[in-house]
């Protein structure tokens, strides 16, 4: 039996506020990609502008696996703890650089080249952090209702969006239109750095976990990032982890948390300021939601919330979106109060499939594999879909769209994963509520 640490609550918060301030860090940069164009990426066409700055938000996403790989093996060598203390330190230092860089403007080529490599920066760190703070979390939870008090740290990335999305809106507010695109930007970034010293001294207070203490009690841990492609068993749950889950919830984090604003703004054309309060609503809604569907997958099982979620998701996406370009164009017209309110009714149900997906996310990554190889296991899979499937989502379905000349084309490649997920999920997907994580 797993010894209980003296607080659990005092881990989840040192934690969850770590991963707080990562997905602050990494998304703040999304939700600044339309500024980012003209600033960084100057071009007289403003999608190609956007479709750079939105490439550069990918670059992150895409070095996310080898940042996974590196601080992966590392968890399952030295321990979970000291790899937290890296990525916090190294994710902390690409984002306030990201606050002093000079514009295109001012040093030419290089702005956007120094852009791209603090991006590269906070991919590799966020790769160590997302992933194997669910492993760590999870072996601190113990035996029973895992699902529940490990869906909290699924709160983390839209806190971030929510943090975010606040602290822009009303700079905004505060700044006039060119002191934001002077200076004003920078602030969420300065910002960090407070944010940072805050999560780097609880993070220091943070124990090992008891599963990994037990598990190399007088012998030298051993990497085991090579092993897990030669253990078929384990390659099956990578698989089945990187495309039922992983990819399919960061597909519709990144549609409902990320892309929505986008969509909103550039292609439906509604205000910024509108935009952004209803991303604060939806956000607010998702919250509840999410901790629920951990809740519910300790009662019924990981596995059919999960497939509730892909199903929803699958069947949703199109139409929702379709729903959001009609009643943004009536908006646009009209001007009346109601249509907000009509928006914000179409964004719940994509929200709702959302948090099917990734409340019980955090404990089925570290339930799906052996805890010798938990964290590169569960922490490669994870960045590897979150990082290429995910976080390319927003420039591929922009891509699409311009490719087929309609506004939500780019959306059947969402709808479609999402669909075949649900098929495989079904099929194969194991339950592991019951999971020991000590063997």
């Amino acid at each position: 039996m797993i010894k209980k640490p003296h607080s659990y609550r005092k881990v989840a918060i040192a934690a969850c506020f770590g991963t707080f301030l990562e997905w602050y860090d990494f998304l703040t940069f999304a939700s600044l990609a339309v500024v980012f164009g003209p600033l960084f990426f100057p071009s007289n066409d403003p999608t190609s502008g956007l479709l750079a700055s939105l490439a550069t938000f990918g670059v992150g996403m895409v070095v996310r696996p080898i940042g996974a790989a590196l601080f992966g093996s590392m968890g399952d060598r030295i321990g979970r703890k000291p790899v937290f203390m890296i990525t916090i330190t190294l994710m902390g230092i690409a984002t306030v650089g990201v606050g002093f860089l000079p514009t295109y403007q001012q040093i030419g080529i290089w702005a956007p080249v120094l852009l791209v490599s603090l991006r590269l920066l906070q991919g590799l760190s966020a790769g160590g952090e997302i992933g194997g703070s669910a492993v760590y979390l999870t072996e601190h939870a113990g035996d029973t209702y895992r699902g529940f008090k490990t869906s909290f740290l699924q709160l983390m990335g839209p806190l971030g969006i929510l943090a975010s999305t606040v602290q822009i809106a009303l700079l905004q507010h505060w700044l006039t239109a060119a002191e934001f695109q002077a200076w004003g930007w920078r602030v969420p970034f300065w910002v960090s750095l407070a944010l940072l010293a805050v999560a780097f001294q609880a993070r220091r207070a943070l124990e090992e976990t008891p599963v990994f203490t037990e598990l190399n009690r007088g012998k030298k841990a051993e990497s085991q990032l090579a092993n897990n492609f030669k253990n078929p068993e384990i390659r099956k749950r990578m698989f089945l982890l990187f495309f039922c889950i992983s990819s399919s919830g960061a597909i519709l984090f990144f549609c409902v948390q990320v892309y929505t604003a986008i969509f909103l703004k550039t292609t439906v054309k509604l205000p910024a300021e509108l935009v952004d309060q209803l991303s604060v609503y939806s956000t607010l809604t998702l919250l509840p939601l999410t901790v629920f569907a951990g809740w519910l997958s300790d009662k019924i099982g990981r596995k059919p919330v999960i497939v509730s979620g892909l199903f929803l998701g699958a069947i949703l996406i199109q139409p929702a979106y379709r729903a959001l370009e009609i009643v943004g164009a009536e908006f646009t017209q009209a001007s009346t109060q109601e249509y907000p309110f009509a928006i914000l009714l179409i964004l719940i149900p994509l929200s709702l499939a959302l948090a099917l997906v990734v409340g019980p996310q955090t404990a089925y990554l570290a339930e799906l594999f052996p805890a010798k190889n938990r964290n590169s296991a569960a922490t490669l899979s994870h960045n590897l879909a979150a990082g290429w499937i995910g976080g390319l989502l927003p420039l591929i379905v922009t891509w699409l769209n311009q490719a087929f000349a309609n506004s939500i084309a780019g959306l059947w490649y969402p709808a479609i994963f999402l669909a075949c997920a649900t098929v495989i999920a079904l099929l194969y997907l194991p339950e592991s509520r019951h999971t020991n994580l000590q063997h």
